[in-house]
């Protein structure tokens, strides 16, 4: 089939008639720097590049699906978190958004410290020398083993996540002869969006001690009354993919009265204060995602003001970036199957992958960009519906989208900002194999997490 031999679907003027569709941009060769990562950018031929290599040759060498990760804007992000908050902060890069023992190494040379919420991602961040130290392990339902690995390797901080693990936590710090240093995670009663909080009770949750009741309090308590334990401050966390300051306002002014009460209390002034993360990114030209410096003034003031007004002396803050830092580095390349125009509706764009390896369209009805991206186009845009190879109605990878009405089977497309939660989240849902991460950088590429394959599968498969 040539280029432009298959019928196309609706237009850019039926879409806007319908009225239920952004116009797509003026150019859809031209890159939105928003969505993409630093060195991205289109050659002399208008193939996309990535650190000086065109995506063709990664397709021909690394195959497709696969992701694309930008080391050196992966880097460049985290120096910038680190440069904004200083010496006088920590910045914990959340490893559930994205995490390899490549991405372990980099966030030890560029001095931030790691997040981690299980014990597989705890053995990845020792395994690849990151120091205890340096490592935070939160969740929910820590298991004995999990908590006993940690403890044994002296991991800086443990997040105490209920009453029972409070007890847990201490005695088998206890039992190991140490004093293990915990925050409480408490829940704030303030559920942030992209541009909108609920300052309600938002208690309904699996995260967190309340505050509601005086349980936090409580939970301080306990805490304080333990030898293997050694209380440095409380948690808060309020959300996702968030723009809006203002839940960080709230949740900052509940946090510290509560540190008020403890000292009233116990007289001690706890000396840290995590804000959390659930910064958010730019996946469509619409987000308007605020620049880490920008965020560090913001929380500081925050928290400045209100230890102020309860004449606390300022606690250490942290917080917890991960989609904010590896969600832009990276994009996803697939190779376009077969296309389906529905007369008046949209095309549908079937690529080699699917929800198994971005799952948050399916799950969270998340948004993204597309853009054909192994050659430049003069067509003029339709409409399109990525969507991927598996047996499900809702696999679907981008919901809404232009790309040129001479789009064809073999061309090359790319979903940016892919690098959180993508492959973290991804599955063999179909027995499909997840794909490879790919660093770029300085024109070399290397793969750091290998494709999957068959032999895999049926490896694990010991019926």
């Amino acid at each position: 089939m040539s280029r432009s031999a298959h019928p196309a679907g609706p237009r850019h003027a039926d879409v806007l008639t319908e009225g239920h569709y952004s116009a797509p941009a003026a150019d859809l060769n031209v890159l939105d720097e928003k969505v993409w990562s630093r060195t991205v950018t289109r050659d002399a031929d208008g193939a996309l590049t990535v650190g000086g290599i065109a995506v063709a040759r990664l397709a021909e060498e690394f195959g497709t699906p696969a992701y694309f990760l930008d080391e050196s804007d992966f880097r460049a992000r985290c120096r910038a978190w680190a440069d904004a908050f200083g010496p006088d902060a920590d910045v914990f890069y959340a490893g559930k958004a994205f995490l390899s023992r490549a991405v372990v190494r980099w966030l030890k040379e560029e001095g931030l410290n790691l997040d981690v919420c299980s014990g597989g991602e705890l053995t990845t961040a020792l395994d690849a020398g990151l120091p205890a130290e340096r490592i935070a392990f939160h969740g929910n339902n820590k298991t004995v083993a999990e908590i006993e690995r940690a403890v044994e390797a002296g991991v800086g901080r443990i997040v105490l996540d209920s009453f029972q693990e409070i007890v847990r936590v201490a005695h088998i710090a206890q039992r190991h002869g140490v004093r293990q240093r915990v925050q409480i995670r408490v829940t704030v009663g303030v559920e942030a969006h992209t541009h909108e909080f609920i300052a309600t009770a938002h208690e309904d949750q699996k995260f967190g001690i309340a505050l509601a009741d005086g349980q936090a309090a409580e939970a301080v308590r306990r805490a304080l009354s333990l030898d293997g334990l050694e209380l440095i401050g409380v948690h808060s966390h309020i959300g996702s993919q968030i723009f809006d300051m203002a839940g960080f306002e709230v949740s900052a002014r509940r946090v510290v009265q509560l540190l008020a009460e403890v000292r009233d209390e116990h007289g001690v002034e706890l000396p840290e204060i995590d804000l959390g993360g659930g910064l958010g990114i730019a996946y469509t030209s619409e987000d308007d995602p605020r620049e880490p410096h920008e965020i560090a003034k913001a929380l500081s003031d925050i928290v400045t003001r209100e230890c102020e007004a309860a004449k606390l002396r300022t606690p250490r803050i942290s917080v917890e970036p991960g989609r904010a830092i590896v969600g832009p580095t990276a994009f996803t390349l697939y190779e376009v199957g077969t296309i389906k125009p529905l007369e008046g509706l949209r095309t549908y764009v079937s690529v080699d992958g699917g929800m198994s390896d971005n799952i948050r369209t399916a799950l969270y009805d998340a948004e993204y960009s597309v853009a054909l991206v192994s050659r430049t186009s003069d067509a003029e845009p339709m409409l399109v519906r990525v969507v991927g190879k598996h047996c499900e109605s809702g696999d679907i990878v981008v919901k809404d989208a232009f790309l040129p009405a001479d789009l064809a089977p073999g061309d090359l497309i790319a979903v940016p900002a892919t690098g959180a939660y993508c492959r973290s989240m991804a599955s063999n849902y179909n027995h499909a194999l997840r794909p490879p991460v790919v660093a770029v950088r300085d024109g070399e590429a290397r793969v750091i997490v290998r494709r999957e394959t068959e032999e895999d599968l049926l490896r694990l498969d010991v019926g």
